[in-house]
C-alpha cells in the first residue's frame, strides 16, 4: 500500500498494521510540549485526576516563553507553575529565562525534535517541526495533560494536500512569502485538518530556517500539520552542532493518495504582505506601499532565527529607521541572541534606532514588549494578524518577511527592500 510521509509516521507510532485518512489512532509520542500559557492548565488537570508521575521526564519540554521575563504578577505565577512542576517531576527539558527561547525555535536548536518524530504541543504553531520531516501538531491543554501521563495521543489520520513549488525564488523572496502566497490562494480554512506537504524544486533549495517558517504557518490555513520530506539539508541540520537526534527519514511513496495537488511557479512570486485581519489577505508588497506604519517587529517563532536577523541587518546597515517608527528586534533564542551580537548585527540594529530585546514571544500574541495602541499600524514577521492580536482591537498588523519589515522601518511605510 502506498503511503504519504505523514501516514508513514503515524503508522510507525500506532499499534496498527495499516492506516488511512479518517482513521482514529492511539499513537505514541516522542515529545510533549507546553509553555507558560498552556502548560499550567495541563498541570492543573494532571494533578486534579491524581496522577503521580509523568510518562517520561526526558520526553516533556516546558518553555516559559510568552510572558517572560515576567511582565506582571499573574505572568510570574504562571511561570512558577512550570518551574515547580519541572522540579517535582525532574523534567530534563525545562528552560528557565536565560536559557530559554521561543519554543518552536528552541526545540530544534536543542536537537529535541527530528525526522520521523511524532510531537504534540499545547501551542498551535507546534506544526513548525514538520520542516524536519516530523509529524507535529498543536493540541489542547487537557490533551497535553493526558500526554504527560500516558505518553500517547488520540489522533484522526489527516488527508494530505500536496503543494508543489517549481522554479527558482527571486531575490528577497523566502519561505515566508511562499506560505503567505499559499494561504492567500487557498484561504484560512483551505487545508482544514489536513497535512500540508510542501515539495518541488523551490522547496528542495530552501534553507532550513525558511522551511521552519513555512511549516510554522500551516495552521494559518487550518492545517493539522505542515511537512517537508527530509533530505541532505535536513541531515546536515540535525547532525550539526552536536545534535544527536538523527531520526528516521521517511518519504512519500509513488502512488500515495492526496486530497489534491496544487502547483505554483515560485519564480513568479513577489515578496508578500498580508493585510489585516487575516493571513489570507496576502498580495505583492507593491499593493501596500501607501500604508504608513508606527512599528516594525522582527522576530517570533516564524522569523526570529539568525538568517532572518542577517537579512534584516543587511537592509538596515548604515541606515536609520524613520523617526516615527518603533523598530523592535527579538531574536528567537539565547543562542541566536548571542550570535547576533558576535556578528555585529545587534550593533547595526541599535545604530538604526531599533531596540534589541531578550528572546520572547513578546508582541506576537499581544503579550508585552511592543503592544499596539488604538489606530496604530505595524508590520511584523509574526504569523498572525487577527484583530487585537498585537494589542488594541483598533490597531492593524501587516505580515511580511524580515527584508520587507526592515525596509518598511526605514521608509516609514510598507516598502519593497529594493526601495532602500
Amino acid at each position: 500500500m502506498a503511503y504519504t510521509i505523514t501516514e508513514k509516521i503515524l503508522l510507525a507510532h500506532a499499534d496498527k498494521k495499516t492506516v488511512a485518512p479518517g482513521d482514529f489512532i492511539y499513537a505514541k509520542i516522542d515529545l510533549a510540549l507546553g509553555n507558560d500559557i498552556t502548560a499550567p492548565i495541563a498541570i492543573q488537570e494532571f494533578e486534579a485526576i491524581g496522577a503521580k508521575k509523568v510518562f517520561d521526564r526526558r520526553k516533556i519540554a516546558l518553555v516559559p516563553d510568552h510572558f517572560t521575563p515576567a511582565k506582571d504578577k499573574k505572568s510570574a505565577e504562571q511561570a512558577k507553575v512550570l518551574a515547580n512542576f519541572a522540579k517535582k517531576h525532574k523534567i530534563e527539558n525545562y528552560f528557565e529565562v536565560g536559557r530559554m527561547g521561543v519554543e518552536h525555535a528552541l526545540l530544534p536548536e536543542k536537537g529535541l525534535v527530528g525526522p520521523g518524530d511524532l510531537v504534540i504541543g499545547a501551542d498551535s504553531h507546534t506544526c513548525t517541526y514538520g520542516a524536519l520531516g516530523a509529524f507535529s501538531t498543536g493540541i489542547g491543554s487537557t490533551d497535553l495533560a493526558a500526554g504527560f501521563i500516558t505518553g500517547c495521543v488520540w489522533l484522526k489520520v489527516p488527508e494530505t494536500i500536496k503543494f508543489v513549488y517549481s522554479g527558482k525564488l527571486k531575490k528577497w523572496v523566502g519561505g515566508k512569502d511562499l506560505i503567505l502566497h499559499t494561504i492567500g490562494d487557498i484561504g484560512v480554512d483551505g487545508a482544514l485538518y489536513m497535512a500540508m506537504e510542501f515539495t518541488g524544486d523551490a522547496i528542495k533549495a530552501l534553507p532550513m530556517d525558511d522551511r521552519f517558517a513555512m511549516c510554522n504557518m500551516a495552521i494559518e490555513a487550518g492545517g493539522k500539520s505542515g511537512i517537508i520530506e527530509p533530505d541532505e539539508i535536513t541531515k546536515k541540520y540535525v547532525t550539526s552542532e552536536g545534535r544527536k537526534k538523527k531520526g528516521v527519514f521517511y518519504k512519500s511513496d509513488e502512488g500515495a493518495k492526496y486530497h489534491k495537488v496544487i502547483e505554483y511557479d515560485a519564480d513568479k512570486i513577489e515578496p508578500q504582505v498580508s493585510a489585516p485581519h487575516l493571513p489570507s489577505n496576502s498580495g505583492p508588497v507593491s499593493k501596500f506601499k501607501k500604508v504608513n506604519i508606527d512599528q516594525s517587529v522582527i522576530g517570533s517563532c516564524t522569523n526570529g532565527r539568525i538568517s532572518d536577523l542577517r537579512i534584516a541587518a543587511q537592509i538596515l546597515k548604515g541606515k536609520t529607521a524613520n523617526s516615527r517608527v518603533r523598530l523592535i528586534i527579538i531574536p528567537a533564542t539565547q543562542k541566536i541572541y548571542n550570535q547576533a551580537i558576535k556578528e555585529g548585527l545587534a550593533e547595526i540594529f541599535l545604530k538604526a534606532g531599533g531596540v534589541f530585546s531578550t528572546p520572547s514571544c513578546g508582541p506576537c500574541l499581544g503579550g508585552h514588549l511592543g503592544i499596539l495602541a488604538s489606530g496604530e499600524k505595524a508590520i511584523a514577521t509574526t504569523n498572525r494578524n487577527f484583530r487585537g492580536r498585537m494589542g488594541s482591537p483598533d490597531s492593524e498588523v501587516y505580515l511580511s518577511n524580515p527584508a520587507v519589515a526592515a525596509a518598511s522601518a526605514i521608509k516609514g511605510r510598507i516598502a519593497h527592500p529594493e526601495e532602500v
